[in-house]
């Protein structure tokens, strides 16, 4: 057991405190290098009913389109290309296992494709060993610029990779993907109407939990006043508040206790609403400043939280950095937003990631 326990991967978490009244706050950075997200979970102490502020942006996020055995090479094509080249477009090839398959995403109008080493060396494109390989490269990551000059349709790079793509390797997969420009929705879907294609809402659920224990936190103890509930135990209280583990300490089992981070309170009721689906950035970066008005009115609590969580078989992380998959594939970040405007930002990846912004 012990040696196993040695063999405990490293996970890395970055957390920084700032204000959104200070203009050289890079918290709307931090939102848009995440790409792929997948559920975000919101808490709200002393609440009992989603505010309809809200819940109003919440019906406002953008929808997705589930495509089945869609070829990659599509991506090229003029008609894509030119809703790629205007951006706020993602796509994400879906049921994918990063550590076993190939991997295809559209991001910041780029291309990527994290392929295993057979398929790379087929496809004849060029591109770069996986940070995360063993002793031999047995992945390769493939990145390639929609906005180039050099992948103008006709000119003769656009040939040699559409060539690779179309008949080399003709990759196919089931994707997810979404525009945030509503107004060309219309246009996406004549684009997909040759593929079986669903479209999709994020789905949306409250639960309402009773008499939870809660941090009692001040933005200010960040700064080290109250060392005792750091953001590593921030944190861990939040996943077993999702999980619903209780965190009252009962010796009823021996195999596992929790107690929730002091100085602690209990409060009466909270909201925790959990949205999940694929969920761009620009969607998030309108919560959050919703959230930011939520204070505006007095409010029992100081603190509302705000969890971001992305998919584990991302080829990315943090903007176009590679993302591995080891045991768990986490990548994450969690937002606390005090009622006097500052913030908090925790940011997590796992032990196959780069460092977070």
């Amino acid at each position: 057991m012990l040696s196993d326990l040695e063999k405990c991967p490293r996970r890395l978490s970055v957390c920084e405190k700032s204000s959104f009244l200070n203009e050289a706050s890079r918290r709307e950075a931090h939102v848009s290098k995440h790409s792929f997200n997948y559920k975000i979970s919101l808490l709200i102490p002393e609440c009992g009913v989603l505010p309809a502020e809200i819940a109003k942006v919440i019906s406002n996020f953008s929808s997705y389109h589930h495509v089945r055995d869609l070829p990659v090479y599509r991506f090229l094509e003029e008609d894509m290309l030119e809703i790629i080249k205007k951006g706020s477009f993602y796509a994400l090839s879906y049921k994918t296992r990063l550590d076993e398959d190939n991997i295809i995403a559209v991001l910041s109008r780029k291309l990527i494709l994290s392929l295993d080493k057979d398929t790379y060396e087929q496809l004849g494109m060029e591109g770069k060993p996986s940070l995360y390989n063993h002793r031999k490269p047995m992945r390769y990551v493939v990145t390639v610029d929609l906005t180039d000059k050099s992948l103008a349709p006709g000119a003769k790079r656009y040939q040699q990779v559409l060539l690779s793509l179309k008949e080399r390797v003709p990759l196919r997969s089931d994707f997810l993907l979404t525009d945030c420009h509503s107004d060309r929705d219309g246009h996406l879907k004549v684009l997909l109407s040759q593929y079986t294609y669903e479209k999709c809402r994020p789905t949306l659920s409250t639960h309402n939990l009773r008499d939870l224990l809660c941090p009692s936190l001040q933005s200010s103890d960040l700064q080290g006043k109250r060392l005792s509930c750091t953001p590593e135990h921030f944190l861990e209280w939040l996943g077993a508040v999702n999980l619903n583990i209780s965190c009252e300490n009962s010796a009823a089992s021996f195999l596992s206790t929790y107690a929730c981070p002091e100085p602690c309170s209990s409060v009466s009721q909270v909201l925790l609403c959990t949205v999940t689906g694929l969920i761009p950035p620009e969607d998030i970066s309108s919560l959050l400043q919703e959230l930011r008005s939520y204070f505006d009115a007095p409010k029992f609590t100081d603190w509302v939280s705000l969890t971001v969580h992305g998919f584990v078989d991302s080829p990315v992380c943090w903007g176009t950095t590679e993302h591995g998959f080891l045991k768990g594939g986490e990548n994450f970040y969690n937002f606390v937003c005090f009622k006097n405007q500052d913030y908090w930002l925790h940011m997590a990846t796992g032990a196959h990631d780069g460092c977070p912004p």
